[in-house]
């Protein structure tokens, strides 16, 4: 059963005296139960409208449409498992003066949440030892941190969090990875994770879905995604090295210098520039294919969106 599913999802924002903007356009959309999902895109891609409309926060523009959250329709079913989701949505919100625990405990006694579980939560954001602090002493990275406490207090079956890195100095960007890490990995929790940080998505997550201008672009592990735009390029090392680019330029190779060997770009079959070099007389000392970072997969998928937007939309699940 998916967390999170959404078919054919529209919404729209009229604006008054302006033009009406399409944020979200047919947008489908499937996170698989269990691990961290990552949901990436560009600002103003849709990703902060997808949440809100998933959470009922805003309504879609309706027609023919699925949104299921926890296999419950939104917004009709979403009485029955909003208990199960816990949400960071944007800038979390406590009183300055209170410390960490006293926002906690307020929080988990409006939910009907035992206090032992606040105690819990601060462990597992590693904020037990501050958990007697002022909030507005706590550091931008520690304020997060709280904020993704309040949204566990409920056990979550899904954790949604967007954007929870924003603003972090490197070290707090470090602590909240490592957050996520740990909590897609226990087993009871699925996180939907969106952000725009590229490293942040290939280091916490397993899957990822990528949207442009309003529409799921690609969907799948990780690894399948970087696959899908993998480059073609292969990185050689020989021992004489301007010789043996010049053969494969002459054999119609596109070479350039890297790392003290020769890159060849393009690469449909690596097999062939062993043959072309072993009949040369020359032969290799390391061939390696070159691994595309999310980076360039990214930049590949968007930027086809942006030269052909019917290619957007690919079914969930299936790299585009």
């Amino acid at each position: 059963m998916p967390a999170v599913e959404m078919v054919a999802v529209s919404k729209t924002y009229r604006r008054r005296g302006g033009a009406p903007q399409k944020a979200l356009d047919n947008l489908d959309l499937v996170v698989e139960s269990g691990g961290v999902h990552g949901f990436l895109g560009p600002n103003g891609s849709g990703k902060t409208t997808t949440i809100r409309v998933l959470l009922g926060l805003i309504s879609s523009d309706g027609g023919d449409e699925t949104i299921r959250l926890l296999d419950r329709p939104v917004p009709g079913g979403l009485p029955e498992v909003i208990g199960g989701v816990g949400a960071l949505v944007e800038t979390p919100l406590f009183f300055p003066s209170f410390s960490g625990r006293l926002n906690l405990q307020l929080l988990a006694e409006a939910a009907g949440v035992p206090r032992s579980r606040v105690d819990e939560c601060l462990e597992l954001v590693d904020l037990r030892d501050r958990a007697a602090d002022r909030f507005k002493g706590y550091s931008l990275g520690m304020k997060q941190r709280l904020g993704i406490a309040a949204a566990l207090l409920k056990s979550p079956r899904l954790l949604i969090l967007d954007e929870p890195s924003n603003g972090l100095d490197p070290a707090g960007i470090r602590d909240v990875r490592e957050l996520i890490r740990r909590l897609g990995g226990d087993g009871r929790t699925t996180v939907l994770l969106s952000s725009h940080l590229l490293a942040e998505i290939e280091q916490v997550c397993d899957r990822v879905s990528i949207l442009a201008k309003g529409r799921c672009v690609a969907s799948g592990p990780v690894s399948e995604v970087l696959a899908s735009r993998g480059s073609g390029d292969v990185l050689v090392h020989i021992g004489d090295t301007a010789a043996a680019a010049g053969v494969l330029h002459a054999a119609g190779f596109v070479v350039s210098p890297m790392d003290g060997g020769i890159l060849v770009q393009s690469v449909a079959e690596p097999s062939e520039i062993t043959r072309v070099l072993a009949e040369s007389g020359r032969y290799l000392a390391e061939l390696r294919r070159m691994t595309p970072d999310l980076e360039t997969a990214f930049l590949a998928i968007t930027g086809d969106q942006a030269r052909d937007p019917a290619a957007g939309n690919a079914h969930p699940g299936t790299p585009a």
